[in-house]
């Protein structure tokens, strides 16, 4: 996986990493927690540019979220999972993975999808749910933009700061990952309460 991921972003630069990131979220083994920081790597030797490599990784990650997205609206919970029943093996995706991502919608509401976006194992099917339940399509894109931005910016930067190390990000990215997930949570929380007051006043 690795030598594959390696030789796609040396062959192909941006448009390599773009690929990659459209095919993570399409089919969830293949990891960002390996082409983002690799991306990063890259940088250090001068063959891309940060802001370039996050760009690419973004627009991938956005076009990857959009397939999921539109067959979830537009074939409906009963087809998809008799899809799944059949074909899921192909993409790793099981009805259990359906069942986890909607629970989590519904407990959590539509900012679930930018939540969703920084955490491993739900980033990619987190597009599902939002299918399913029939989220407006821009706040779907605004919340997936979002959450897909600082995702690839967090990954981006360890693969740049740690050099050759960039392996090790996969290793620390759970901490990593609740610390920012928990700042996004109270910056959540604290819209939320603004927005409530602004319609108290009004």
């Amino acid at each position: 996986m690795l030598d594959w991921i390696t030789n796609t972003i040396t062959a192909l630069n941006y448009w390599g990493i773009a690929l990659l990131m459209f095919l993570e979220n399409i089919i969830p083994p293949i990891p960002s927690e390996l082409i983002m920081p690799l991306a990063g790597f890259t940088v250090t030797q001068g063959k891309l540019t940060f802001w370039g490599v996050i760009v690419a990784g973004t627009t991938g990650s956005m076009l990857g979220a959009l397939p999921w997205y539109y067959v979830s609206l537009k074939v409906g919970e009963h087809q998809l999972k008799k899809w799944v029943d059949r074909y899921g093996g192909w993409v790793t995706l099981t009805n259990e993975d359906i069942k986890k991502s909607q629970d989590w919608f519904k407990k959590y509401g539509g900012g679930v999808v930018l939540f969703g976006r920084l955490i491993p194992g739900i980033r990619t099917l987190i597009s599902i749910p939002a299918g399913l339940q029939k989220m407006p399509f821009l706040e779907f894109f605004g919340y997936s933009l979002i959450g897909s931005l600082c995702w690839n910016l967090l990954l981006t930067y360890a693969g740049f700061v740690l050099g050759k190390n960039y392996k090790l990000v996969d290793k620390f990215l759970g901490p990593v990952t609740i610390v920012v997930l928990g700042g996004l949570v109270l910056l959540f929380i604290f819209w939320l309460v603004q927005r409530k007051k602004q319609r108290k006043r009004q």
